[in-house]
């Protein structure tokens, strides 16, 4: 327990550790002592359902096609879904030093609550606190190594995980995931003040399920209702980072888990925003 000191006269070596002086504590956890992280970028929503795991691994395989060492921590304990896009299957290796995280295909270091459990369909009936824990272990206990840019696929909301990692973890900023619907201003704000108010950069927005383009004329149908996402960045001064269209062919290759061959298109926006971070 900090001490409190009673005299106004106190020497300086007095005063280390006085509760008076040190002021509000950090939450941050420390990295693993074998990790070296550069950027530390999570992938948020308000609400489920929109493809941010999607836009992650689509994120995630941009930069490591330009030769970026890349890592992605699924923070969605109860709804995982990395691991099996990419095909990668545990379990993950542990010894002394921590938890090592396992390769896809196209080199990015991934862990996730799957690679933890007796099987991929094993629930996780665990109360918040406890996930919460859990993904502070994927910080603190997993061995990343030297990475460019560590993605965190956030759960969806504003709950105790999500405000975990905005303490626990040292994020550089963020993305918004969001989807065409008419409750979409209310959602991406929520998102949004959330992040605002844990003094976290918000770097733009990427809608997803944009429109579908139909294969015999190329016309474009927004299926979802039309976008106002253009209306809504512009009122909290955030750029679009991309427009996703529903794509059959990016689906086909998530349910064969070689999400690893995908080259999304349409985030290029997005990618020159996180490699500009310094």
């Amino acid at each position: 327990m900090a001490k409190e000191c009673s005299s106004t006269t106190c020497t300086k070596e007095d005063c280390s550790g006085c509760a008076k002086k040190e002021g509000p504590q950090s939450l941050q956890e420390q990295m693993n002592v074998f990790s070296d992280i550069k950027k530390v970028i999570g992938v948020i929503s308000g609400k489920g359902g929109v493809g941010k795991s999607f836009v992650t691994a689509s994120l995630a395989n941009k930069l490591a096609a330009k030769g970026h060492k890349v890592g992605i921590l699924d923070a969605d304990i109860t709804g995982p879904s990395i691991a099996r896009m990419y095909g990668v299957k545990g379990p993950a290796k542990a010894d002394e030093n921590g938890i090592y995280p396992l390769q896809t295909a196209n080199g990015i270091e991934v862990i996730s609550i799957n690679f933890l459990l007796p099987t991929e369909e094993t629930p996780v009936i665990w109360r918040g606190p406890v996930l919460a824990n859990m993904v502070k272990q994927f910080w603190t206990d997993v061995i990343w190594g030297d990475l460019d840019y560590l993605l965190v696929d956030m759960p969806p909301g504003t709950g105790d995980v999500p405000l975990t990692v905005f303490q626990s973890l040292p994020m550089d900023g963020v993305v918004i995931v969001t989807s065409p619907q008419d409750l979409v201003q209310m959602i991406v704000k929520k998102a949004y003040n959330m992040a605002d108010m844990m003094k976290i950069p918000v770097l733009g927005i990427i809608e997803n399920y944009s429109y579908v383009k139909c294969p015999g004329c190329g016309e474009e149908i927004a299926v979802f209702g039309e976008s106002h996402i253009d209306e809504i960045a512009g009122g909290l001064g955030l750029p679009v980072l991309g427009k996703m269209p529903l794509d059959v062919e990016y689906a086909k290759k998530a349910d064969s888990e070689s999400f690893d061959e995908i080259d999304n298109v349409h985030i290029e926006k997005a990618l020159e925003i996180l490699e500009a971070q310094k």
